[in-house]
């Protein structure tokens, strides 16, 4: 059945109610916009519109302050601009474009609902600026104002309605996605530690845990919004977020043992991890989290038993601490589902995370916007129409709008197919119908009837675009207001405007499509060896916050990149989960042994974490990594004379070195069979990619 068949023939109550909710407050910001005679009532609409993509209360709010945060910088903005160049309006349009590609490039950089915010302060002072040509200082402040006011009515309305009718929370929407994360997760850990050969199953299982785990980072931060208990999910998700992570690298390292080492390892080994996958199968399957934690129990008190056997190799007990830690991060993860859950219940504490930001990627966004919001201001200046602001806004709200997106180009295309679509029903709704309205009541029965429809749409992922695009435009074209002009002329003239508008967006985006799959697939690599040789030189706090926000963005990246190679060509997650492995073990070694009390150890131990840096870097580029078992000997050799460290633990440094050089020795060998991702420039020398 086709996406819109079945989303208007058989919609579900959900899709309903927000239909409902935001249409309600769009016609009651109408509303008081008419009472009160705002010039630009359409604007509330829209404010209200897109406060309500994402219903949950607490996200309406975050986004709420956002708009109005940047709204009311944007006017700053507007009104600086104009009080230096009130009389010259073409320095004024030069640098209303500088500060477009500003925001552009600061909002390409932000995640959550800061880029709304940096959005609507672009949007803002291009109205401030384009509207108040040739006014006086008071007309300018005046125009100020009113736009201040129609877009904080749209947000306040928005807000209202979504805490009173229907209230959604946040904290419901976070337990469920975490949900999906620990599932997912536990799905892979089974086809890991089973030594699987279907990779494209165990990357499935990965990106299916990736996806609601990049989710619920960038949502969490709207439960701060709502109450107290707000702060402890947020830390929770963190919690979760490292842990997930930490899981990923310990369960990426046992499966490379015991897939292409299984020689190397006892086979009760082997056999001891066949159980463990049974185990998270289990516990995956279990109802609640306290079941799933008596599971997990069980199995690390199996782990811990059979680590006591004295005969083991440095392998085979590397392999089982594995194993006991990947239990271990488990249980964590569960407790911060019961916190996310619960947070009044079960408090736990975290630092936030750092994203991963491509400043080249951010840059040619900026270009793009001041490019597009350029070429529709000298078509304005050249033509001196009046309509033409609809299109120079329009280049700066999606130009900005859709550049931080995976696929803007189909994302634009979607919008372009909505605006088509909206054309015929605001003539019929808008301008044949609505002249015949009398009142408020007929007004947003006509009016709303087509809102209504298009909000219903934009529940479903597969016709948002579409819909949330025939709604946007069926108020632009419209434009309601107390003095409306009903003339086919008007009409005429603002569908023009929004077609040429769109268009140039869609051309912005064709021309300068921003960075190619092959060159952002470097970038990302490079980003990671860089990240690793950075973790020696940061604190460890500090260093593993940034380290699992930046792998967290770029394992999900990669995996999307995967997509897009053949089947049996796949093998970029494998390199992020062996970057990621790496930076973790590298953070464990400084967390043991930064703080040694003898020269020679710190010495030796700062040679070995620079030599893993390098190692990666070498295999990231198909070459060998060199030097890193002799690193070990060095680092064995000073522990002997100079430390007190029991022998067993030596030997799990051993195990541990010598892990991390076949799972090196192994990335180089997949590298090498891949021209395509050679002769990346060294982190060490010119990085690519500075944070």
């Amino acid at each position: 059945m086709s996406p819109f068949v079945s989303t208007y023939l058989t919609p579900n109550a959900t899709a309903v109610k927000f239909a409902i909710k935001t249409t309600l407050a769009m016609m009651l910001a109408l509303y008081i916009a008419l009472m009160f005679d705002l010039e630009r009532p359409y604007w509330a609409l829209i404010s209200a519109a897109f406060l309500q993509i994402r219903p949950m209360s607490g996200m309406v709010v975050e986004k709420g302050i956002c708009q109005l945060g940047g709204t009311l910088i944007g006017a700053v903005a507007g009104i600086t601009i104009m009080a230096l160049f009130a009389q010259a309006r073409v320095p004024a349009l030069i640098v209303l474009t500088a500060w477009i590609m500003l925001c552009t490039y600061v909002g390409s950089l932000w995640r959550n609902n800061y880029t709304y915010g940096c959005l609507m302060a672009s949007v803002t002072a291009m109205l401030i600026v384009v509207i108040s040509s040739g006014s006086t200082p008071a007309g300018i402040f005046d125009i100020a104002v009113a736009r201040l006011t129609e877009l904080g009515l749209g947000a306040i309305c928005a807000m209202l309605v979504s805490s009173l009718l229907w209230p959604s929370h946040v904290g419901a929407h976070l337990a469920t996605q975490a949900d999906s994360v620990i599932n997912e997760a536990f799905e892979h850990a089974a086809l890991r530690l089973e030594a699987s050969d279907d990779i494209p199953a165990m990357q499935k299982a990965l990106r299916s845990s990736l996806v609601p785990l990049t989710l619920l980072e960038t949502d969490s931060q709207a439960a701060r919004f709502e109450g107290p208990v707000g702060p402890g999910r947020v830390r929770a998700t963190h919690v979760l977020t490292r842990r997930t992570l930490r899981f990923f690298a310990n369960l990426q390292a046992l499966h490379q043992l015991m897939h292409d080492h299984a020689d190397r390892l006892a086979p009760q080994s082997i056999e001891l991890a066949g159980k463990i996958a049974k185990g998270f199968r289990d516990a995956e399957h279990v109802k609640g989290v306290v079941e799933a934690r008596k599971a997990l129990q069980s199995l690390r008190h199996r782990v811990h038993e059979s680590e006591e056997e004295n005969s083991l190799a440095p392998l085979d007990r590397r392999l089982r601490l594995g194993l006991r830690e990947s239990i271990g991060h488990a249980m964590i993860m569960l407790d911060a589902r019961e916190a996310i859950a619960s947070p009044e219940s079960h408090k736990l504490r975290s630092s936030p995370l750092a994203w991963h930001r491509d400043h080249l990627a951010a840059g040619i966004n900026a270009i793009r916007s001041g490019l597009v919001f350029s070429l529709l201001a000298t078509f304005w200046i050249v033509t001196a129409w009046q309509s033409a602001m609809i299109a120079m806004m329009l280049g700066t709200l999606f130009s900005a709008f859709f550049a931080s997106r995976d696929n803007p180009l189909a994302i634009t295309m979607m919008f372009y197919k909505g605006m088509l679509a909206a054309i015929p029903s605001a003539f019929l709704f808008g301008h044949v119908l609505l002249s015949q309205a009398n009142g408020f009541p007929m007004l947003a029965m006509l009016f709303g009837t087509p809102l209504f429809l298009g909000l219903l749409g934009a529940t479903n992922l597969a016709t948002m675009g579409y819909c949330l695009a025939f709604t946007i435009f069926n108020i632009l074209l419209t434009m309601p207001g107390n003095g409306m002009d009903f003339s086919f002329d008007s009409f005429a003239n603002r569908v023009v405007a929004v077609v040429i508008g769109l268009s140039c967006v869609v051309m912005g985006f064709r021309l300068l499509p921003g960075l190619g799959t092959r060159l952002r697939r470097r970038r990302l690599i490079n980003a990671i060896s860089t990240d690793i040789h950075e973790l020696s030189q940061r604190s460890i706090r500090d260093a593993e916050t940034r380290f699992s926000g930046h792998m967290a963005d770029r394992l999900l990246q990669l995996a999307q990149h995967d997509d897009m190679l053949p089947e049996d060509q796949r093998h970029l997650f494998i390199l992020g989960l062996t970057g990621l492995d790496v930076g973790t073990a590298t953070l464990r070694l400084r967390d043991r042994l930064d703080d040694a009390p003898h020269p020679r150890i710190r010495k030796a131990h700062r040679h070995l974490l620079g030599t893993l840096a390098s190692g990666f870097e070498e295999s990231a580029n198909g070459r060998p990594p060199q030097g890193i078992r002799e690193a070990g000997k060095q680092l064995d050799e000073a522990i002997m004379a100079y430390g007190d460290v029991p022998a067993d633990r030596r030997v799990l440094l051993e195990g541990l070195i010598e892990r991390l050089e076949l799972a090196l020795e192994r990335l180089a060998r997949i590298m090498a069979e891949r021209p395509q991702i050679k002769s990346m420039p060294k982190a060490t020398s010119a990085p690519v990619l500075k944070k």
